[in-house]
């Protein structure tokens, strides 16, 4: 091409394969069309192909695609966020939450510290103790996911190593969206 590059260029005639980064535009839906999460809203997704780091059923539907394809996927909760889990419903007493004086049902707090943190929804208040529920809020519900592909590159040896994105401001972390 003469020497002549462009941002993304090297991207256009790969296919998203294991261990290849993908950005994504993205738009997740419930059924009934309600948005949960899109790139409008927080930006691009940046993803490590093969990690487990989006949804199974999503992930299924991006091999092989291209930059500048969109697709459109109904994801069936087993594809998703998963079916409910009645054991992910337990008490925790009340003295763990400490700072929280005005609890209330529909809160949500952040469970534990690092990569193993989640998040968990009060379901049911108590004197002693706080009923939540650490199944995801879309956990049981089928997902509607509309995809543009921006860009595509092969994950360096340390992303691979790490199974997740690196990016270049010497914070190697997970960053993503629709999850």
């Amino acid at each position: 091409m003469n020497g002549i590059s462009r941002p993304g260029f090297y991207g256009d005639y790969m296919q998203i394969t294991r261990n290849m980064v993908a950005t994504l535009e993205y738009c997740l839906s419930t059924a009934d069309g309600r948005t949960i999460y899109s790139s409008q809203q927080r930006g691009p997704m940046v993803y490590l192909h093969g990690a487990g780091a989006i949804l199974p059923g999503l992930e299924k539907a991006l091999e092989g695609r291209r930059v500048g394809e969109t697709i459109r996927v109904n994801l069936p909760p087993e594809e998703a966020f998963g079916q409910r889990d009645p054991r992910k419903i337990f008490p925790v007493p009340r003295s763990d939450f400490s700072g929280a004086d005005d609890i209330r049902v529909g809160m949500r707090f952040r469970a534990g510290d690092g990569p193993d943190a989640h998040i968990v929804t009060v379901v049911a208040v108590g004197d002693d103790e706080v009923t939540v529920d650490a199944n995801h809020p879309l956990a049981g519900q089928p997902v509607n996911v509309e995809v543009t592909v921006r860009d595509i590159r092969p994950a360096t040896a340390e992303e691979i190593e790490h199974k997740h994105v690196c990016f270049g401001d010497g914070n190697c972390q997970h960053r993503g969206g629709a999850q």
